[in-house]
């Protein structure tokens, strides 16, 4: 197609979903549905035939994601992806398979084909990296404990997409048991080399352009953010990988270097445009007309799929030993079907295993289930709130057998390196201190300095009821997250209007929030990391002030003729 016309489609997409989703961002809602109504209207079938490019614009948009993983991994070194734990990616497989065996033993008896009721079910497991990170970026919730179970559960789900695919061929009919095993072979071995060549190729470029100046040579960090992010998305799609997933681990390998921060910005304006762009294009894929005429069957399945995806991440959370608000927290951010569905159907129809019918399914059941995300995902903490609070279970106390403290007079809640330093003037003071934090190896070593520590989450008012919080005199709340620690703040002046809080805040900005909910103390960061800065700065000029005074000392003597 001619490359004015596809521009001309992509800047009509590009403003439509500017005017729609500006319009529902008006009303305070998110503008993501915006962007798929204007897809919906504009082009595929059932639409007003304004854009005809929607293929090539799909493939362009498919780097919106890619860059959303680069911006994401920028921010996520391979040390700070370890301290994810093995709960989120291990969640992550659980989620997978189980939702693979349920999807196809319920849709079974419905007259699909084993074959297709398996591939219906591959098709609905993954859930969609776009909108769920999107989202919960711009809300700044990715190291909320469900944010991070999410992150690690769509890692999984990326890498799974590989092996789905292989299990759509399969179930195709196509290839031998010993050519697929050579494709898996054949697979693993290049993913290996490309994870090398990318280590290698950044350490070379890092060292590259670590002898030039961000300042006079501004536009080579642009074009090397753009190479990098759009490089490795590339490479993974020619060694058969995730596109996102390798732009991801670019990402963190760039993470560590000195101007990560400045790459992430320079990527960002090119990131936003094109997931637009991905939005407006998935929205293009649907078939409004199929699904009015459909609207029961889609409705009934969009309820059925979102409800069953949310309580298997639920109980696969409760089964590693999350808590009951965060499990849930966790269900609703996953409970949509992914974009990877539309890939993954794609291949189960060119191997005659999908029907079309199964497919256009599916795809309006991705469409629906990114409108409700665009609403659900917000809300993913009130609602594992509420779940907690109704079973009353959102919390573990008294976990190894340990004696509780009884009538505290100080209770720390996070005990982070920011939780333990604030400590450590309490160590053998005779104070009786509890320490709650979500982490079990937070709770073992407030138990190794005398404290009493309880695992659970501070948000809930049982967990806070449990620790005695009517009875403490000091409250200290570390908790990072300002959205969290506001909750916890909340419950603490509403159970102990009398005791003294102490509120740690990650950004100046919050701390009016926290004075205006009743901390009487908030200590910033960012006051702290400034303090230090000027404090070892005063120490360098003072020594350097001496410096010259001695210097100068010498001349003096020098010219007098007298020894130095």
């Amino acid at each position: 197609m001619e490359l004015w016309t596809i521009l001309g489609n992509v800047v009509i997409l590009l403003g439509a979903s500017l005017l729609v989703g500006g319009l529902f961002s008006r009303f305070g809602q998110s503008p993501l549905v915006g962007y798929l109504l204007a897809g919906m209207m504009l082009g595929g079938p059932g639409s007003i035939h304004a854009v005809s490019s929607e293929h090539e614009i799909e493939a362009i948009a498919e780097l919106g994601v890619a860059l959303l993983l680069f911006s994401l991994g920028l921010e996520f070194s391979f040390d700070r992806l370890k301290k994810l734990g093995s709960t989120p990616l291990l969640g992550g497989v659980v989620q997978v398979v189980l939702t693979v065996a349920l999807a196809a033993a319920a849709a079974y008896p419905f007259g699909l084909a084993l074959r297709e009721a398996v591939a219906f079910g591959a098709m609905i497991a993954l859930s969609s990296t776009a909108v769920v990170l999107r989202i919960l970026m711009e809300r700044g919730e990715v190291e909320m404990p469900h944010g991070r179970n999410s992150l690690g559960v769509l890692l999984t789900q990326d890498i799974a997409v590989v092996p789905l695919a292989l299990l759509m061929t399969v179930l195709g009919g196509e290839g031998s048991a010993s050519q697929i095993a050579w494709d898996v072979c054949k697979l693993l071995t290049m993913a290996g080399g490309l994870v090398l060549g990318l280590f290698l190729l950044n350490k070379i470029a890092v060292v590259a352009l670590g002898t030039l100046t961000l300042q006079r040579n501004r536009e080579l960090t642009v074009v090397f953010a753009v190479v990098a992010a759009l490089g490795a998305a590339w490479a993974s799609h020619f060694a058969g990988m995730s596109p996102a997933l390798g732009a991801f681990v670019a990402g963190m390998m760039l993470g560590s270097s000195a101007f990560a921060t400045q790459i992430r910005a320079d990527v960002s304006p090119l990131r936003i445009v094109l997931l637009t762009l991905f939005f407006g294009a998935a929205g293009m894929v649907a078939d409004p007309i199929w699904i009015i005429r459909n609207w029961y069957v889609v409705a009934t399945a969009v309820a059925v799929i979102t409800i069953g995806k949310l309580v298997v991440t639920w109980a696969s959370f409760q089964m590693l030993g999350q808590s009951t608000r965060v499990a849930v927290a966790t269900g609703v951010c996953l409970a949509q079907v992914g974009e990877f569905a539309f890939v993954l159907g794609s291949i189960g129809r060119a191997s005659g295993v999908v029907s079309e019918d199964v497919y256009a399914l599916v795809v309006s059941v991705a469409i629906a289930s990114f409108f409700l995300s665009a609403f659900l995902v917000p809300a993913a903490s009130k609602i594992g709130n509420w779940v907690a609070q109704r079973m009353r279970s959102d919390f573990r106390p008294n976990d190894d057998g340990v004696k509780i403290v009884e009538s505290p007079d100080v209770l720390i809640i996070g005990f982070g390196p920011a939780g333990q330093i604030a400590s450590w003037p309490l160590v053998d003071h005779g104070l009786r201190v509890i320490v709650i934090d979500l982490n079990q190896e937070g709770a073992r070593k407030a138990r190794a300095l005398g404290f009493g520590g309880q695992v659970g989450d501070a948000t809930q008012s049982e967990v806070l009821e449990h620790a005695r919080l009517h009875e403490c005199k000091a409250v200290v709340i570390t908790v990072p997250h300002p959205e969290s620690a506001l909750m916890i703040l909340e419950h603490v002046r509403k159970e102990a209007p009398n005791a003294h809080v102490i509120v740690r805040t990650r950004y100046e900005l919050h701390t009016g929030d926290f004075v205006s909910a009743g901390a009487h103390v908030v200590t910033g960061d960012e006051q702290k990391v400034g303090e230090s800065l000027a404090a070892n700065l005063i120490e360098w000029v003072e020594g350097r002030d001496n410096h010259l005074a001695d210097e100068n000392g010498s001349i003096d003597h020098v010219e007098a003729g007298i020894p130095a």
